[in-house]
């Protein structure tokens, strides 16, 4: 009973308080400025990322044509999205684990647009000082991103 016990509390870990450095490569301000044909698609939209560290803060501006959402939140087409999380890098894959945010980044329970959890999951498909495409796993279309500003990791705890 007792080396039971043993190895149940030495094979537990606590996820730790503090940031990991994440890539460093991706560490800075990435902004997509438009999409390809996006003047033909009803709906879409251009994304902020910021990457500190191991957290990732994204800014999602909406753009749709078409009202498909309640008149209080259509906002004439133009609305805009916020959300937090943590990535990991694997081989080509960027796995952000994260929840959709008011624009203060506290936790949006309600309220227009999505809430829960943000999970996008993107293949890097080439990178450079200054550029970085994603594809996005779920629709395949590119996220054509340029840096518009250096970060430096500094781990500190987490949603500080």
């Amino acid at each position: 009973m007792a080396g039971m016990l043993v190895l149940c509390t030495m094979g537990c870990r606590f996820n730790p308080d503090i940031q990991s450095e994440g890539a460093d490569y991706l560490q800075g301000v990435w902004v997509q400025d438009s999409i390809p044909m996006q003047d033909a698609l009803l709906r879409y939209t251009l994304h902020e990322l910021k990457f500190t560290c191991d957290s990732i803060y994204a800014t999602l501006r909406t753009t749709a044509k078409v009202n498909n959402i309640a008149d209080s939140c259509y906002n004439n087409g133009q609305w805009t999205e916020y959300a937090k999380g943590i990535y990991v890098v694997r081989g080509d894959s960027l796995l952000v684990d994260g929840l959709y945010t008011k624009p203060d980044w506290r936790q949006k329970i309600s309220g227009c647009y999505r809430s829960g959890q943000y999970l996008p999951r993107f293949k890097i498909v080439r990178y450079s000082s200054d550029s970085l495409i994603l594809e996005n796993r779920y629709d395949q279309r590119p996220l054509l991103l340029r840096k518009t500003a250096d970060i430096t990791c500094v781990p500190k705890k987490r949603w500080e």
